[in-house]
């Protein structure tokens, strides 16, 4: 998404002070007391720990918060002077959902919506778009349909569309999330080169990112901020880090080397007999001609864990929903525990008593009015006792630091808690098999430890376990066995790690 206009070129200084926010239906603050000056030109990264309220924060430079949906407001957020409010035209925006930003069926249309709406001549339109496209190395050409874009792919979109308007300031939420090292090395080098060349030289920076040690050399500033609490610390990276690296890092942010802690080690799932077969899975989609996947085969054994890797639009999400039994696959069969039935062919709750699913995208599993509620949903469902379902919801609301939110509703709230939350539900079934797509997406570094911990739980009980993922760290801590899947074919890589 992008607020910005036609693009003066330079950057524009920004100003906050006494900035506070407090979402309806929340009692603790989202930010207080947040007083910050950022100059016009300058590169800095947002950094603390979750909660702290630096998307809210964003989405105030870009005056996208209204101030008719909060319970209360205070101070003032100014850019070049001017109430951010008023000065959308000059800020452009990556949310840290790509999908949200996504307005138009066709990616060429997207991405030319907001020249159109600023008035650029339509002579200039579309080799801007196309410049765009290159910059951040979408893959497709103008006609590609946004609905059949990958979570990555729409990220590299958005953020083509927040770049083509040539803002003032640039402001990025988790630019690099759902993107493989491939496209995280583009994406950030492509924001690296707007900020330094042609109109975009000089354009003001302001980023969170959870993915530090890719930033930290595109920033020449990090500002930290505490939950309620304001800015507790500014400065060059090597000197917040340094003074502050032991403290962020148990407070859960991620911390580069070599002020941050070490990679946790592997253990091997204890194994056991094949859970899932799928042999020879292929689908096309009906706005494709290319299939999202061929003659895909894989065996997957209880009590251990298998990662899923590629690039974005491999075809990986497509695996995981045909593993999950949540799409029907134009060739092959997925059969699980030796049943004869293809696991599509499931009854949806016979299929949600022994198969869990984490989707890409949060939202679209998220089914009651509050977090405790999603965590009921499914031990009710498999006719897990009322007292043991909410003892299971209770730890797992603790464990994942979601206790203040229980009552909460599941869309308000801020990607990385949907994230935990939608985990969070599939772990509390305790299902024969998980299927996670990209579990970690969007958390610090102390709620990424305790989704491991409880996955590696959950494997040494018995269950399966098949995580589509970028996180190479994730993987390297989990995963007994590995596949690849490029352009629809799937590779299993060098056997069983022991």
């Amino acid at each position: 998404m992008t607020a910005s206009a036609s693009g003066s070129g330079g950057g524009a200084a920004l100003r906050l002070r006494g900035f506070g926010w407090r979402y309806a239906g929340r009692k603790a603050w989202a930010c207080r007391g947040v007083d910050l000056d950022i100059a016009a030109g300058e590169r800095v990264l947002l950094v603390g720990p979750s909660g702290a309220g630096k998307s809210t924060l964003l989405r105030a430079v870009a005056g996208l918060l209204d101030p008719e949906t909060a319970a209360e407001h205070k101070g003032e957020v100014l850019v070049d002077g001017v109430p951010a409010a008023t000065a959308r035209d000059r800020v452009g925006m990556l949310l840290q959902d790509p999908e949200s930003s996504l307005v138009m069926s066709r990616s060429g249309d997207d991405v030319a919506f907001g020249l159109e709406n600023a008035g650029v001549p339509a002579e200039q339109i579309w080799p801007r778009v196309d410049a765009a496209f290159a910059q951040v190395g979408f893959p497709y050409d103008r006609d590609r349909p946004t609905a059949a874009l990958s979570g990555g792919e729409q990220q590299r979109l958005a953020l083509a569309g927040a770049l083509v308007r040539r803002p003032s300031v640039l402001v990025l939420d988790e630019p690099t999330a759902n993107l493989d090292p491939a496209g995280t090395a583009t994406v950030l080098g492509a924001v690296s080169s707007a900020l330094t060349e042609g109109s975009g030289a000089g354009t003001t920076l302001l980023m969170v990112e959870h993915r530090v040690d890719a930033a930290a050399g595109l920033v020449d500033r990090v500002v930290v901020l505490e939950p309620g609490g304001g800015v507790a610390d500014d400065g060059p990276p090597a000197e917040v880090f340094g003074r502050r690296g032991a403290a962020l890092a148990a407070a859960g942010v991620w911390v580069p080397a070599p002020w941050g802690p070490a990679a946790p080690s592997f253990t091997p799932g204890p194994g056991g007999d094949e859970l899932l077969t799928a042999r020879d899975l292929g689908l096309t989609y009906p706005r494709t001609r290319r299939p999202a996947l061929s003659s895909a085969s894989l065996s997957v054994r209880r009590g251990t864990a298998v990662a899923v890797t590629g690039t974005n639009g491999s075809g990986k999400s497509t695996l995981a929903m045909l593993l999950a039994g949540l799409l029907p696959p134009d060739t092959g069969a997925v059969l699980l525990d030796r049943s004869d039935r293809p696991l599509h062919q499931w009854r949806p709750r016979d299929l949600c008593r022994r198969v869990g699913t984490v989707f890409q995208d949060p939202e679209h599993q998220f089914v009651t009015r509050t977090a405790r509620d999603e965590l009921l949903v499914g031990p009710r469902r498999a006719g897990v006792p009322d007292g043991e379902a909410a003892a299971r919801a209770d730890e797992l609301l603790s464990r994942l630091r979601l206790e203040r939110l229980a009552g909460a509703n599941p869309f308000t709230l801020s990607g990385g808690e949907k994230r935990r939350l939608s985990v969070a539900a599939m772990l509390a079934t305790a299902p024969d098999l998980l299927v996670m797509d990209e579990p970690t997406f969007g958390q610090d570094a102390r709620t990424w430890a305790e989704l491991l911990d409880l996955c590696v739980g959950l494997r040494a009980g018995g269950t399966a376990i098949v995580a589509v993922t970028h996180d190479e760290a994730f993987a390297a801590a989990l995963a007994d066995e590995r596949v690849t899947v490029a352009d629809g074919v799937l590779t299993a890589d060098a056997g069983v790690r022991s």
